[in-house]
């Protein structure tokens, strides 16, 4: 079965923490995909070029500037920071963005009514994507000659226009087109019951239970639509998520059921 990762940005912009997530995914047996973030870099290289970083309900805004700034970043410096240090633990990564290979196609997201029903939001260059947008075939080209594709989250449209698309979509966009079970590692340990206990892992999370803590208020911001993007992969036909640490030498984490 392919497996595909998605690693946070907080991990990508931690040095020690990137190498042992690369060192324990360059062992890793069978054909896998890797899907990165790296949105704590470039909001930090948003401010130093005078920019603010704008995030509603966990999305970040692009406007044409940032556009420019999460190109370089993603698609630059993190992409190919990745790729080369699976080069040297023996693992072939290719660094890809979605215009490479017309790997990922998005659409320009319309206005969106956010989620108190009224107000809505032009978030700029932000691309949707499923799993019709993913070019499996080609993917699985690269995955039969032996080579382990990374992703970035900059895609396009197929007119010209480069887009900016949440990781976490990314990620599972494409284990819905390979039928792969997908993986979201990040700083945490899984979804948690207490954000400030570590130990408070929800081992087992269904649609139902997730309404009932993000009522309650333990499910809140950035994860909101991470688990919106792993219930929906899930319906769409994933082989499975699960959330978990990037330590990908300890076990655990927290699996979805429908």
């Amino acid at each position: 079965m392919i497996s595909v990762y998605k690693v946070g940005g907080n991990v990508v912009d931690d040095p020690a923490a990137l190498d042992r997530f690369c060192r324990a995914f360059a062992a890793l047996e069978g054909p896998k995909v890797l899907v990165h973030g790296g949105g704590v870099r470039a909001s930090q290289v948003q401010k130093a070029l005078g920019q603010e970083p704008v995030k509603i309900e966990g999305r970040r805004v692009t406007d044409a500037a940032a556009l420019e700034v999460v190109t370089m970043v993603y698609a630059g410096w993190c992409n190919k920071d990745i790729v080369s240090r699976l080069q040297a633990l023996g693992c072939n990564a290719i660094g890809l963005a979605g215009c490479d290979g017309g790997v990922l196609t998005a659409k320009r997201r319309p206005p969106k009514t956010l989620s108190d029903g009224v107000t809505k939001v032009d978030f700029g260059f932000v691309g949707d994507v499923t799993a019709a947008s993913v070019n499996a075939p080609f993917l699985h080209s690269l995955l039969d000659g032996g080579l382990v594709p990374v992703l970035s989250a900059i895609n396009h449209d197929g007119a010209g226009q480069l887009l900016n698309t949440n990781a976490d979509t990314v990620a599972a966009a494409i284990a819905v087109a390979l039928g792969a079970k997908l993986f979201y590692c990040f700083e945490k340990n899984g979804v948690l019951c207490d954000r400030n206990d570590e130990s408070s892992v929800i081992p087992i999370l269904d649609p139902a239970l997730c309404r009932t803590l993000q009522a309650e208020g333990r499910i809140a911001e950035g994860m909101i639509p991470k688990l919106d993007n792993a219930f929906r992969a899930l319906r769409d036909g994933a082989a499975g998520v699960v959330i978990r640490s990037a330590d990908l030498s300890e076990t655990g984490g927290t699996e979805l059921k429908l």
